[in-house]
C-alpha cells in the first residue's frame, strides 16, 4: 500500500521517504561542510552543538520545503520552477528560521556566511536528489498502477481532476472499465472490459481498482462483477469505493456522492472534548505569540489604512460561527467607506473597484486579517477552521448546497483547508468547490492536520494565493 493512515490523515508513503532522505542528507551536507571548515580554521559551531545544529539546519529547511509545497509540486512542475521553489523554500523561509532559532539557540549559529553556503549547497543537492526520486519512484517499473470500474460522469470527472490537479508521486491511474453501454470517460481512458478480472489484474500489474460507479437509480444498464472483485481482493489486490478515494487522493469529499448515512456511518466527524481543549490551548498560545510577534505589523497596517483613506480603520462584520452562532469578525479596511452604501452584502470579485492600494497590499499578504487574533483570543474562532460566513450568504448557500451546514459543527479559523486548496470564493459554486474541502476537514481534523494547515499557509501568504 503507497499510503498510511495516521490520525485520520492519509500519508503519502514515497513524500515520506523522500523527506527522511532529504532530511538525511541536509544534516550530511551542514556536518560534511562544518568538518572542511573546521579543517581550514573558520569558525563553525563547536563539536557539542554539531548534532544539535545539523539538526536544527536540517528540520527547518525540510519545514521549508513543505511550508512552499515543494513535495506535491514534484509531480506537476519544471526544473526552473522546482529550483525557484527550493531556493524560497530554504533561502528565505528556512534562512528567516533559522535565524530566529539562533537567537534562542546562539552557540547553534554557523555564521551569516557560512549558514548561506550551507542553503546553497542544499539547494543544489537536493534538487538533483528530488529528480532522481521522482525519476525512479515514478518510472513505469515501480509506480501503483490503477483501474477505474466505471465510466460514467463520476469516473470522468474523478479521472480529470486526478490529473489536472492532485497526481501522486507513484501512483497512475491506466484508464476505466466501463460498467453500462455508455460513457462519458473519453475513449483513449477506456479499456476493454476483462473476461477474468484477476488475470487482468496480473498481466497489467494492477495494484488496486476503485469502483467509480454511477447510482444504479440513475443508469439502470449498469453491472457490479462482485465475484470477480471479491476474488482480486481475497488475492491482494486493494479494493477501493470510488468516493474513499476521491477523498484519499484529492483530499476532499465528492458533494454529489455525498449522502447522510456516509456522515452518519463514517468513521471521522466525532466529537473529542480531549481534542477540544487540546485546540483551545493551542489557540490561546498561538494567538498570544502572534499578537506579541505581529504587534510592529498591526500598527503599521492601522497607519497606513488611515493615511490613505481616513477613519475607520478597522471594520465588523456578521459571520456564522460554530452551531450557527452568529459573531462580529474584524478586519483592518482594505475597501473604501461607501463599498457596501446600499446595505447589500456582495461577494468580492476580481480586480474589485472598491479596494483601494492599502487595501491590495494587506488582502495579498493577509495582514487585513490580523484584528481576527482578538476573535480566537475571544474563542468565537479557531487558529484554524473553515471560513466563517456572512449570514446573509449562509441562508443562500444551505438553501442551493446539500450538507453547507455541515461545516458550521466546527470552529470557524484564520487558516484553513479549504483555504490551501481552492481559490477564493465569490459564487455560489465557488462554495461548492470550497464545501468539498471544508466536509474532509470536518471528517478528518486533527492536530496534525492543523500543523500541516499552519505550515502550508506559508506559501499562500508569500505568494498571494487566492486573493481578491
Amino acid at each position: 500500500m503507497s499510503y498510511i493512515r495516521f490520525r485520520k490523515h492519509y500519508l503519502h508513503i514515497p513524500y515520506l521517504v523522500l523527506a527522511a532522505l532529504e532530511f538525511v542528507v541536509l544534516y550530511a551536507i551542514f556536518t560534511f561542510l562544518g568538518l572542511l571548515l573546521s579543517i581550514a580554521g573558520v569558525g563553525y559551531p563547536s563539536v557539542e552543538t554539531d548534532i544539535l545544529s545539523a539538526s536544527l539546519f536540517a528540520l527547518v529547511l525540510s519545514c521549508g520545503t513543505l511550508a512552499m509545497g515543494g513535495y506535491l509540486a514534484m509531480v506537476r512542475e519544471n526544473v526552473s520552477a522546482l529550483f525557484f521553489r527550493t531556493l524560497v523554500a530554504y533561502c528565505f523561509v528556512g534562512g528567516i528560521g533559522l535565524k530566529l532559532l539562533y537567537v534562542i539557540l546562539p552557540s547553534a549559529d554557523p555564521g551569516s556566511t557560512n549558514l548561506f553556503w550551507a542553503v546553497i549547497l542544499a539547494s543544489f543537492i537536493v534538487i538533483l536528489l528530488r529528480l532522481t526520486f521522482l525519476r525512479i519512484v515514478d518510472s513505469e517499473t515501480l509506480v501503483r498502477r490503477v483501474v477505474i470500474f466505471g465510466a460514467g460522469d463520476f469516473a470522468a470527472n474523478l479521472l480529470d481532476e486526478y490529473e489536472r490537479n492532485m497526481r501522486a508521486l507513484g501512483v497512475r491511474i491506466i484508464g476505466c472499465i466501463s460498467e453500462s453501454p455508455t460513457s462519458t470517460v473519453g475513449a483513449d481512458n477506456l479499456l476493454p472490459t476483462p473476461y477474468d478480472f484477476y488475470q487482468f489484474c496480473r498481466q497489467n500489474r494492477v495494484s488496486e481498482i476503485v469502483v467509480a460507479q454511477q447510482e444504479r437509480r440513475r443508469n439502470e444498464g449498469s453491472w457490479l462483477p462482485v465475484p470477480d472483485l471479491m476474488e482480486c481482493k481475497l488475492r491482494g489486490i486493494a479494493i477501493t469505493n470510488g468516493i474513499d478515494f476521491y477523498e484519499r487522493e484529492l483530499k476532499k469529499a465528492k458533494l454529489d456522492m455525498v449522502h447522510p448515512s456516509w456522515i452518519v456511518f463514517s468513521e471521522g466527524f466525532k466529537a473529542s472534548k480531549t481534542r477540544d481543549f487540546a485546540k483551545r490551548v493551542l489557540d490561546l498560545l498561538i494567538s498570544l505569540s502572534l499578537l506579541v510577534v505581529m504587534l510592529p505589523f498591526i500598527i503599521f497596517t492601522a497607519v497606513a489604512v488611515f493615511v490613505e483613506t481616513g477613519r475607520p480603520v478597522l471594520y465588523s462584520q456578521t459571520r456564522i460561527g460554530m452551531l450557527g452562532k452568529e459573531f462580529r469578525i474584524y478586519k483592518f479596511r482594505s475597501m473604501r467607506q461607501d463599498a457596501e452604501k446600499d446595505g447589500k452584502a456582495r461577494w468580492a470579485s476580481a480586480n474589485d473597484n472598491r479596494v483601494t492600494r492599502v487595501g491590495a497590499f494587506i488582502r495579498n499578504t493577509r495582514l487585513d486579517e490580523l484584528p481576527q487574533i482578538y476573535n480566537v483570543i475571544k474563542g468565537e474562532m479557531s487558529i484554524v477552521g473553515p471560513r466563517p460566513e456572512r449570514p446573509e450568504f449562509v441562508s443562500e448557500l444551505k438553501e442551493k448546497i446539500p450538507f453547507y451546514d455541515t461545516r458550521h459543527y466546527v470552529k470557524p479559523g484564520l487558516m484553513g483547508w479549504a483555504q490551501l486548496k481552492y481559490p477564493y470564493g465569490a459564487s455560489v459554486e465557488d462554495a461548492r468547490g470550497k464545501l468539498e474541502y471544508d466536509l474532509y476537514y470536518s471528517k478528518n481534523y486533527s492536530l496534525l492536520m492543523d500543523f500541516l494547515i499552519m505550515i502550508q499557509t506559508v506559501e499562500v501568504i508569500l505568494l498571494g494565493k487566492g486573493v481578491r
